[in-house]
């Protein structure tokens, strides 16, 4: 049954996952990761800077700056993004709602509080990985859209990992799907705590029907948070989680022990470089199948072939187009995938 819409040269220092050091301000400047991929040192500094600015409502003034302020391809307009007016969000005026709407699915939508005011720079450079703590980027935008469009294979219990501030692919599975439970997830305190006034927001509406969702941290490295989950869904799906190299094997390990026997993991990923190679490589060392899918899409696909057209100062396929990685602890099942031409 269907639910309606109503119902890599530069690395931060590992911190501990499950310990929060909340008290420290300041971050050399080669200490930053970007999700734009390894462009040196330079372009490291110059992100950091960047991040910096923007934490502090700074102006970005220089050229080298600008070049990087980098979300040259931002979406695959898979949503329409409405801003709600204070009537309709009900909320507090510091509380930015937004409706996410699909283009290709329109029966279906969910709101987001997409910003919580000012970000504090400890909070970014100390907690648990905050890069997609920022905006929804296209990976979780694709998955979100994949999700609507491959609803019906979803069954029993579902997880996002690494969800960031909107959890959205995981959100839409819970609004579309014929799930008993879905658990949103992220290593970050400060994204579960939007999460959690989104689920509220979402059930209020009436999004949900009869599935239980929920919301928590889970930190991949984090022996209470993984064993407390061991063996329990049927699907996990994460977006873009594999550029952070210290966190990379530990995302593996979680993916494993969290799937039940027969369950799936769908990872939408670009290539970035060695990062989804490698993470294949230890899906595979730790007993997985792995299968690699680069056309999952049409609409997806077509966006891809148009943009590749346009150059990489628009858009570079190495950073900005995700692959669509499945796990399984036994033999892959079958998943019709569009054909493409």
């Amino acid at each position: 049954m269907e639910k309606g819409s109503t119902g890599a040269a530069e690395q931060i220092q590992p911190v501990s996952p499950c310990k929060d050091k909340s008290d420290e301000d300041t971050c050399a400047p080669d200490a930053y990761n970007s999700r734009e991929g390894t462009g040196g040192a330079t372009a490291g500094r110059a992100r950091w800077t960047l991040l910096r600015q923007v934490l502090c409502q700074k102006k970005t003034d220089s050229p080298e700056l600008k070049q990087v302020s980098v979300r040259r391809f931002a979406t695959y307009d898979l949503f329409r993004r409405k801003k709600l007016s204070a009537q309709e969000h009900r909320g507090t005026s510091d509380d930015q709602w937004v409706e996410y709407r699909s283009v290709f699915y329109p029966e279906y939508s969910a709101f987001l509080r997409d910003n919580l005011g000012p970000l504090k720079v400890n909070e970014v450079l100390n907690s648990f990985d905050n890069t997609g703590n920022v905006c929804v980027w296209p990976s979780e935008e694709v998955m979100a859209h994949y999700c609507l469009q491959k609803r019906h294979i979803f069954k029993g219990a579902v997880c996002e990992l690494g969800g960031g501030m909107t959890c959205l692919g995981g959100l839409m599975v819970a609004i579309s799907a014929d799930v008993k439970e879905v658990l949103l997830s992220d290593g970050n305190e400060k994204s579960i705590q939007n999460v959690r006034g989104m689920v509220e927001r979402n059930r209020q509406a009436g999004k949900f029907g009869s599935t239980h969702v929920s919301s928590r941290v889970v930190r991949w490295d984090c022996e209470v948070d993984i064993s407390a989950l061991e063996g329990h869904f049927d699907t996990i799906m994460c977006a873009d989680c594999l550029f952070l190299d210290q966190y990379r094997a530990c995302l593996v390990d979680a993916i494993r022990r969290l799937l039940r026997p027969d369950g799936m993991a769908l990872v939408f990923a670009p290539e970035r470089g060695e990062t989804l190679t490698l993470f294949c490589q230890l899906a595979q060392q730790a007993g997985l199948c792995v299968s690699q899918h680069q056309q999952y899409d049409a609409q997806v696909w077509d966006v891809h072939l148009k943009m590749r057209r346009e150059g990489k100062q628009a858009y570079d396929e190495n950073i900005h187009y995700p692959l669509l990685v499945t796990l399984t602890k036994g033999p892959q099942p079958s998943i019709k995938l569009i054909k493409m031409n």
